[in-house]
């Protein structure tokens, strides 16, 4: 035997939850975000720390030029104090040197290390070389960076004035600005590194609160699967709200379906009763074969009818919009007729007030099920006399006129405290009265879905209780 089953295939991933996709990719931006600003930090402080050697080798560079002096046979006269105690101590790695077109000085760190030669360069020429290989005092090979910078100093001899040239070197260690920057990455990817992992525990706090409201609902919902909870409660954010509204709407209207199945149930069951009462009364006269034959068909063709009537309801809601006018009386008639033998021994008589104009809109069912409905009760409850009036509301301009149906009996009447419980479905009005209590509900579904009103209180001309429908102008 084959079947077209087939089975569940598995999956070989599952779908990220919301917050490990959430918590990914605020990490992935969080740990690019401070790479770039670490990239960028970097860069920034090799840019800044090399023009900050610069300006600290020019500044040197000037310091000197402004105490250098040269004595009658032209050589340099040493500075009597350095811009800098480095420049005095031996293997500093900072050096001195001033260039002039027949001497020579450097400083005191100077001596001992092998410099490179050093040019004399034009007044106002500035340059900047490296790293550039030298020999330090020990012997061991170095590297350093060169800024030399050309000046003149102008001087008047025997009433001539002459310049005479001379060229400031400022030498410093290579490795001083590399040390420096490695210094600074090393804090600066370890402060980074710290505020990384701080962000992204931040991170996923804030993550988790901000998704609160998510896990609020799949509890919520788990609660209503559970049959814990009705409904979805009401206070969420208000991007979860259509969330939880369509949630709430198709929890309603499921509920109302299986409610809606139910009461078309017990509304079919509780329609065939009164066809069913009128065979049993039938059968308990000892009617005729011929007589027993002719209602047997008739109250059988009303099973029927009200079973595709019923059936009707079920498949659809509400009333069509446009319906041919249905006239009242022969439904009338024929539903009297059948209660009348039902309630024969109770000597019930019931008379008409019909308007000759007064028509029904509406599907011939409803019309059925409203009026026999209303006069079973009122059979039920009256002594003697029950009156059915029908007329036509008040017109209104460009609509077809609307419909008041009322139904009186002169039996014991309903107390005004106890109407809105006897309207309930499932309701007596007197529990040792047989019945089910659900055929004034009947009849509030049909009047809801009219649009109309029901209005019960006391009947002035039989003295017990009246019913009255009014159905609203129709287009």
């Amino acid at each position: 035997m084959s079947s077209n089953l087939r089975p569940k295939r598995e999956l070989p991933w599952r779908p990220r939850s919301l917050q490990a996709r959430q918590m990914l990719a605020a990490s992935l931006g969080l740990v690019a975000f401070l790479a770039l600003a670490g990239y960028a930090l970097d860069r920034a402080f090799v840019d800044v720390a090399s023009q900050g050697q610069r300006d600290r080798l020019r500044g040197f560079a000037l310091n000197y030029a402004g105490d250098v002096e040269f004595a009658r046979d032209d050589n340099i006269i040493p500075p009597e104090a350095p811009p800098d105690e480095r420049f005095e101590r031996p293997g500093s790695g900072t050096y001195a040197v001033v260039v002039a077109e027949t001497s020579v000085w450097m400083s005191g760190s100077a001596h001992g290390p092998t410099l490179p030669e050093s040019e004399l360069l034009e007044p106002g020429q500035e340059r900047i070389d490296g790293p550039i290989a030298i020999i330090d005092s020990a012997g061991r090979p170095g590297e350093v960076i060169r800024y030399g910078r050309g000046f003149a100093l102008v001087r008047e001899i025997g009433g001539v004035e002459s310049e005479l040239p001379y060229t400031v070197y400022i030498l410093e260690d290579a490795g001083t600005l590399p040390r420096q920057v490695q210094v600074f990455r090393q804090a600066l990817w370890r402060y980074l590194g710290v505020s990384g992992v701080i962000l992204l525990m931040l991170q996923a706090l804030v993550l988790r609160w901000s998704l609160r409201p998510l896990r609020n609902v799949i509890a919520e919902l788990k609660r209503v699967q559970r049959g814990q909870a009705n409904r979805m409660g009401e206070l969420h954010p208000r991007e979860l709200e259509p969330l939880t509204d369509s949630i709430n709407a198709l929890i309603e209207s499921e509920r109302q379906n299986l409610e809606h199945q139910r009461n078309t149930m017990s509304d079919l069951a509780h329609s065939l009763k009164t066809p069913l009462a009128v065979l049993h009364a039938r059968l308990e006269a000892g009617a005729g074969d011929d007589e027993l034959r002719a209602e047997l068909a008739i109250q059988l063709r009303r099973m029927n009818d009200l079973v595709g009537y019923q059936l009707g309801r079920a498949a659809s809601s509400g009333h069509k919009l446009f319906s041919a006018p249905v006239e009242i009386e022969p439904y009338a008639e024929e539903l009297v007729r059948g209660l009348e033998k039902i309630y024969a021994a109770q000597g019930v008589i019931c008379e008409f007030d019909l308007d000759a104009e007064a028509r029904f809109h509406g599907e011939p069912g409803d019309l059925q099920e409203l009026l026999g409905n209303l006069l079973e009760n009122a059979f039920k409850w009256a002594k003697r006399r029950v009156l059915l009036t029908v007329r036509p509301s008040a017109p209104q301009p460009d609509r077809r006129p609307g419909l008041v149906i009322a139904v009186d009996d002169d039996g014991a009447g309903i107390a005004p405290d106890r109407i809105a419980h006897v309207l309930q479905r499932g309701v007596r009005g007197d529990e040792r009265v047989h019945g089910h209590g659900i055929g004034l509900a009947i009849v509030q579904d049909i009047i809801r879905s009219y649009r109309g009103e029901l209005h019960v209180g006391r009947s002035e001309e039989l003295g017990g209780a009246r019913f009255e429908v009014v159905l609203p102008p129709g287009l």
